[in-house]
């Protein structure tokens, strides 16, 4: 058994290889060492917290760290790199569940004997976590659901929406008020279950109101929920760990909402009102100018043909990469150019995918150079001097409408400007709109070519004309 210096001594060290761990993960170059760093943190957490003189009944606590070391480990062996959205999604939910469970559990404990100014402490810590553990843990399976396509990315916006979340939020605190005035446990747990239920409503309300093209600031704005409230237990069970990480968690989250909502020229709190996207495929009904011309269908070969010419090449990766598992052929391609001399590059939009750095893990994954893979902002001056951008299966992040039409339910985004390369190639399905819902003028542009088909198939045939 470990004593409570050891202990602290054990959390000060899991802190401290945390704080490394998102410093690692900033730069894709680091990344690997960051996830070992906090593979290694919560490894002395999780032992220092087993083996400290607080922890009994070791029988029913290992089982459960089996079962959920099981799934854990099943899912990483099982989920495909083109799922990690949703079950990132999924894991949220459980972090959200565990802070309500912690709570009721906390406030219900017959152990704990507090008073005056020291009860109202913890029981105000005890109803925040509540709160926002389910917020989170309801609004992360809406987001799962989304993700996962079992819930259409069409925003559900109900009449006088914003007047039913200050009429919510009103009887959360009053019911707050009379969950502090309180005598005992068992009255208490009245004002808990109305204001839990209406915190879970809530998530599902705000996620629901959310459109698709937003979901990937949905993913980080849950994570940063995640952490506040992991924090929030932290403070129910006087764990100065949980605290700390919680915090980290939560804080790191609310910075890359912020930082995905400026990629997007979105404003965070319009974001939480929702009311942006629409159901991928069709194009949205709020106003816009539609696009006129005729589009240039294009064939492998043909597309081969350019990138053989090319001098410079900068590729585009989208969700449609991501489903079609073409990121090893495109490596294979990226390869193949290199070795002939050709200039490639990766231009990744903030937004691109389904959460944050989905992209960037795929290309990873496919053992893509990290130094050829480069943000919006340190590619798109270089378009003009490019003579093939090459869009796989992105849309809205390549639509020149967001800067020439300002009645674009996208206006301002920023965007990646492939259409100033000298040939822009989009390869996609059909000519369905993306996600956000917006037909896209670059489709028929006098220098853009559409390659359709599978993703995989298409670049497959790419390669082999290449290598022929």
């Amino acid at each position: 058994m470990l004593n409570q210096g050891l202990v602290t001594v054990s959390y000060v060290a899991a802190t401290i290889l945390f704080i490394l761990s998102l410093g690692g993960l900033s730069n894709p170059e680091t990344a690997r060492r960051g996830n070992l760093y906090g593979m290694v943190g919560m490894a002395i957490a999780i032992v220092a917290t087993v083996l400290s003189d607080s922890v009994h009944g070791y029988i029913a606590l290992l089982a459960c760290m089996a079962v959920g070391g099981s799934i854990g480990a099943f899912a990483a062996i099982k989920v495909k790199m083109t799922e990690m959205p949703e079950l990132v999604a999924m894991l949220h939910s459980f972090v959200g569940l565990a802070a309500v469970l912690v709570g009721y559990a906390s406030y219900v404990d017959p152990n704990a004997h507090m008073v005056g100014v020291e009860r109202t402490i913890h029981d105000v810590e005890t109803y925040l976590g509540i709160f926002i553990g389910a917020v989170t843990f309801s609004g992360s399976i809406i987001a799962f659901g989304k993700l996962s396509g079992r819930i259409g990315g069409k925003p559900m916006l109900l009449p006088a929406r914003h007047w039913i979340n200050l009429a919510g939020l009103i009887v959360v605190i009053f019911f707050g008020k009379l969950f502090l005035d309180v005598e005992t446990a068992s009255g208490g747990l009245f004002p808990l279950f109305v204001m839990t239920a209406i915190a879970l409503a809530f998530g599902i309300h705000m996620v629901m109101a959310i459109g698709g093209a937003d979901m990937p600031v949905v993913v980080s704005m849950l994570n940063s929920y995640s952490g506040w409230a992991a924090s929030a237990t932290g403070f129910m069970l006087s764990n100065d760990l949980l605290i700390v990480t919680g915090a980290l968690v939560g804080s790191s989250g609310a910075i890359l909402s912020y930082i995905m909502c400026r990629a997007m020229n979105r404003h965070f709190l319009s974001v939480i009102a929702g009311g942006f996207g629409s159901e991928g495929g069709a194009p949205a009904a709020a106003g816009g100018v539609q696009p006129e011309g005729e589009v240039t269908p294009v064939s492998a070969e043909e597309t081969a043909e350019l990138l053989r010419d090319a001098q410079s090449v900068v590729i585009v990766p989208g969700y449609g990469m991501a489903v079609a598992q073409a990121q090893h052929t495109v490596y294979e391609i990226t390869k193949h150019l290199r070795d002939k001399g050709v200039n490639v590059r990766f231009a990744i939009h903030p937004v691109a995918g389904r959460m944050p750095g989905h992209m960037n893990v795929l290309l990873a994954e496919a053992k893509v150079p990290y130094d050829i893979v480069l943000e919006m902002d340190e590619i798109n001056e270089d378009f003009p001097e490019t003579d093939v951008a090459m869009v796989i299966g992105a849309n809205d992040i390549v639509n020149p409408g967001a800067q020439d039409d300002p009645n674009s339910p996208i206006a301002g985004m920023p965007v990646l400007e492939v259409w100033k390369a000298k040939t822009s190639i989009v390869m996609k399905r059909s000519m369905a709109s993306g996600y956000a819902g917006v037909d896209n003028p670059l489709f028929y542009k006098e220098n853009n070519r559409m390659l359709f088909g599978d993703a995989k198939k298409m670049l497959d045939e790419v390669l082999g004309v290449l290598r022929g």
